[in-house]
């Protein structure tokens, strides 16, 4: 196996975040129907599937998705799984960030399906994020719609996440990707004055 594609699909049957935009397909020219070629349109939030914040989101001060350093994006990183846990704290951070790793991606099982929304998905403490901040992690990555709980109004860990100057990805499917040492490329697209980023993430395994 070259890489293991983390991305759910997308589709108009992709779950999005309740009040969110769902994701649209208009068919503008279609080739069976007798045009020369197919065209479509689409609209949808931009936090659909998987996807990358940007620090705007969640801070008047961040900077939208075009302005965000894509070096966060790539590179070595380490998935890690944290069964069971409906927050992750800073001592479930220890092992990962052990590895040396600068990108870290967590396995929680607890959104199982891209399709069916459902609320009690697993989150990070702020004090999860402080320690991966203070070791220096660059990006954190998660198999769930946020980075904080379905109910949170103050997004703590996302605070946490600017406070540091982490990226995140959320949205992610890792159950084709065992704990292990990959290079993940995970780009956002260039909008320009946008809160976050569609990305086709995708690992490849490292080979010692």
């Amino acid at each position: 196996m070259t890489y293991i594609d983390i991305s759910p699909i997308l589709s108009p049957s992709i779950a999005v975040w309740p009040g969110d935009t769902p994701l649209q397909r208009e068919v503008l020219c279609d080739i069976s129907s007798g045009s020369n070629i197919d065209l479509s349109t689409i609209k949808s939030t931009v936090h659909v599937g998987a996807h990358a914040d940007a620090p705007r989101h969640y801070h008047k001060d961040g900077k939208t998705i075009e302005s965000v350093n894509l070096d966060a994006y790539l590179g070595r990183c380490y998935v890690h799984s944290v069964f069971g846990k409906a927050l992750i704290t800073a001592d479930d951070c220890e092992l990962p960030i052990s590895t040396g790793a600068k990108r870290i991606l967590f396995r929680t099982n607890t959104f199982p399906n891209p399709n069916a929304f459902n609320e009690d998905f697993s989150a990070f403490s702020p004090d999860a994020i402080d320690a991966m901040g203070v070791a220096g992690i660059k990006l954190i990555g998660i198999d769930t719609p946020s980075v904080d709980p379905f109910h949170s109004k103050d997004l703590k860990a996302h605070q946490s996440l600017y406070k540091h100057g982490i990226a995140n990805l959320e949205g992610i499917v890792l159950e084709k990707a065992p704990d292990a040492h990959y290079e993940l490329i995970a780009l956002p697209l260039r909008l320009e004055g946008f809160d976050a980023s569609p990305v086709r993430a995708i690992l490849r395994p490292i080979r010692d």
